[in-house]
């Protein structure tokens, strides 16, 4: 039970993007399609978990010597995860909550998830501003972080349940 609400709070109480903050550039940068963002939810879900046991420049390294399939289909997606404050702030945060290697995992794996579900989220209200009748000075920048302000608010609505 113990594992299931460390998973719940990392996703919604806890997210590492909408309540801790960490990994906003590529928030802002790749979330104005779905398509973007679901590949790279999906490689943070991967190399977030993976680097919570291994230390993500060695698992660059060994990704990109020992298997260029997968090297290659994350693409663009590898160099901006590698550089993710996100992924890193996992890391530290399981050293700092001296997590055990089950509570690790889940903690990761939950962590991830949650970026990757805000980040969709988040893609999703984005391709609905471009045909949404937006004031001219809101547009752009300014309506996406005034979104991920409303976001943030709403996920620390969980804040109660877990």
């Amino acid at each position: 039970m113990d594992l299931i609400l460390l998973a719940l709070s990392a996703i919604f109480v806890n997210n590492i993007l909408l309540a801790q903050y960490l990994g906003n550039c590529p928030f802002c940068g790749v979330s104005k399609h779905i398509g973007t963002a679901l590949g790279m939810g999906g490689a943070v879900i991967f190399v977030a978990t993976l680097s919570s046991i291994l230390t993500w420049a060695a698992y660059y390294y060994i990704l990109k010597k020992q298997s260029p399939v997968i090297y290659n289909s994350l693409g663009i997606f590898l160099p901006l995860i590698t550089t993710n404050c996100a992924v890193m702030g996992i890391a530290l945060l399981n050293i700092k909550n001296e997590f055990g290697f089950l509570q690790t995992i889940v903690f990761s794996f939950s962590s991830a998830l949650g970026f990757a579900l805000a980040l969709i989220l988040f893609a999703g209200v984005r391709e609905r501003l471009l045909i949404s009748p937006v004031p001219k000075a809101m547009k752009g920048t300014s309506i996406a972080l005034f979104t991920a302000g409303i976001m943030s608010l709403a996920f620390l609505g969980f804040a109660g349940i877990v």
